[in-house]
């Protein structure tokens, strides 16, 4: 049985996972819990990621897998569906890559905190981070609110596990003001079962 490597805290796990339910996978891998940071690997992360981060599919049939949006699109590949459509690919994959970026800069800004150490830290970096986050959530609402609100995407799921992120970890910094459209696709695209199954808080 495949191994799907991962913390239930990454958002981009999550992705994985959100997929996974949503191409009726779930009962394919085996899920491992690890537990990694930056500065301390996981054994099993080290040994099956080259660049040591999460998540990683262990196959016994073929290599392992990385990153998230490799993983994502061998599910859907594999449950031959439809989350990476050809007739729109070029979006999907901008708007997936727009999610992700999300997720990296609100990951990068946990990390600031987390693993470096207090002398070393610096807020100007931090809002460096955050302003990519907002120039994305403000690229979401004013480009891509047709896209949200059409068929399932793999472009959706990422950009809903990185708003999901954002409240679970920066819920102080309320980026629902101003962006009332994105807020209420987000509030309907939250009660989706995988959504709910995920949901790390």
């Amino acid at each position: 049985m495949m191994q799907l490597l991962g913390s239930p805290a990454s958002p981009f796990v999550r992705k994985v996972l959100v997929t996974l339910r949503e191409t009726d996978q779930l009962d394919q891998i085996e899920f491992v819990e690890v537990a990694t940071t930056p500065t301390k690997s996981a054994p099993e992360v080290t040994v099956a990621h080259a660049l040591k981060k999460i998540p990683a599919l262990v196959r016994p049939d073929g290599c392992t897998l990385y990153d998230s949006r490799v993983i994502t699109r061998f599910f859907d590949a594999r449950a031959k569906g439809n989350l990476y459509p050809e007739r729109n690919i070029w979006e999907v994959l901008t708007l997936e890559a727009t999610g992700d970026g999300i997720m990296e800069a609100a990951v990068l800004m946990v990390y600031e905190s987390r693993v470096r150490p207090e002398d070393k830290q610096f807020d100007g970096w931090v809002e460096a981070q955050w302003s990519k986050v907002e120039n994305a959530l403000d690229a979401l609402s004013k480009l891509w609110m047709s896209h949200l609100y059409g068929p399932l995407d793999a472009g959706q799921i990422a950009v809903g596990c990185a708003l999901g992120y954002l409240d679970f970890r920066h819920g102080g910094r309320d980026w629902r003001k101003g962006r009332d459209g994105l807020a209420g696709w987000y509030a309907e695209f939250s009660k989706r079962d995988a959504m709910q199954a995920t949901s790390p808080a």
